[in-house]
């Protein structure tokens, strides 16, 4: 196994030993290759560099109690890619292909798969990006799907502990009608600015309200927003907001807890009236917020209003309580009732 200090991972960027390819053209998918190469050769009229046409999933594998190796919901992010490419005019893998390359990054990379029990798992993001070259402002069929991976711990460096976010009063994360449900790159390049004022301030999220009105929360800039008042988990429902596997997880996990779920549009002045707030993302699962701030200029001093949900590295009790179970259905220390879990054979 590889020497590496699974308690102290982040999430970002690995050098594993392997990624997973296949090229589209002439109307077919080429059999994926598992290749130590870790470049491409692109044409430098290629689409992805000139328009952006590319998108990406994100999912987790895991050891778990019983020395099984299960991805979690994968069937959801072929589902997501083939939407989002059917969006961009893309053509896309089927499900089968897309398990297929997955479990072959799993198994040419199983050294930098975490053991059971330290809070890490196995980070795959398949890629599915456009590379014909052209100038038209027209979809070609011929692309590149690799599925490459990382070890990861927690996307923030710390395991469940609140920290602070801030609505940009100066940026927009998607427009009506626009991309911002679907998973392409471009959604997340805007955010880039906008994350570095916002981290030198202390912030750890943006969160976005809808751009038309600016009176409903949408999104954070990485992941869904959540609620919790009272007994009910509460999520905004917006034709902008990226449908995230992990918050319709926890839809589910809310109802088995017993809890109410209402997927609504959220009025900014609601922020008031909540016990806990948090994102929720493969990333993060669940990023548990003390409290929000309204800048109406990011990169200046002023703030005009508050949210506070609780101290400073807490979380409430029903944020942990999702959180656990989640992860006691990843990790195999609680039963699979719903089938989310897709085991992969290490050869």
């Amino acid at each position: 196994m590889a020497q590496i200090d699974w308690k102290t991972l982040g999430f970002d960027a690995y050098r594993t030993r392997t990624v997973v390819v296949s090229h589209f053209k002439d109307g077919k998918w080429s059999t994926p290759e598992s290749t130590e190469t870790f470049s491409f050769t692109f044409d430098p009229f290629a689409q992805v560099f000139h328009y952006a046409i590319s998108c990406f999933e994100g999912l987790k594998a895991f050891r778990q109690k019983d020395g099984r190796i299960a991805m979690f919901r994968p069937d959801q992010n072929a589902a997501r890619l083939q939407r989002t490419a059917d969006y961009l005019g893309m053509p896309c893998p089927s499900p089968e292909m897309f398990y297929q390359m997955c479990e072959a990054c799993i198994r040419g990379n199983m050294e930098f798969l975490p053991p059971y029990g330290l809070g890490a798992s196995m980070y795959l993001r398949p890629l599915l990006v456009g590379m014909h070259p052209q100038m038209q402002l027209v979809p070609y069929p011929e692309a590149v799907f690799a599925v490459m991976c990382a070890p990861v711990g927690s996307y923030y460096g710390a395991h469940l502990k609140s920290c602070a976010a801030v609505i940009p009063g100066n940026y927009d994360r998607a427009a009506p009608k626009g991309s911002g449900s679907y998973k392409i790159g471009a959604n997340y390049a805007n955010t880039f600015k906008p994350y570095k004022f916002a981290h030198e301030q202390g912030y750890a999220e943006l969160l976005y309200l809808n751009s038309s009105t600016r009176e409903f929360v949408d999104e954070f800039g990485s992941s869904n927003f959540f609620g919790i008042k009272g007994n009910k988990y509460i999520t905004p429902l917006s034709d902008s907001v990226l449908p995230s596997i992990t918050n319709k997880t926890l839809q589910q996990v809310a109802i088995d807890l017993g809890m109410e779920v209402e997927k609504r549009p959220v009025p900014l002045e609601e922020l008031a009236t909540f016990e806990e707030v948090g994102g929720c993302g493969t990333a993060v699962v669940i990023t548990p917020l003390s409290h929000i701030d309204i800048k109406p200029v990011l990169e200046e001093a002023e703030v005009t209003r508050s949210f506070r949900f609780c101290p400073d590295g807490e979380v409430g009790p029903k944020s942990t309580a999702l959180y656990k179970r989640i992860r006691a259905i990843q990790d195999g220390e609680f039963p699979d009732e719903h089938g989310w879990c897709r085991f992969v054979e290490a050869e």
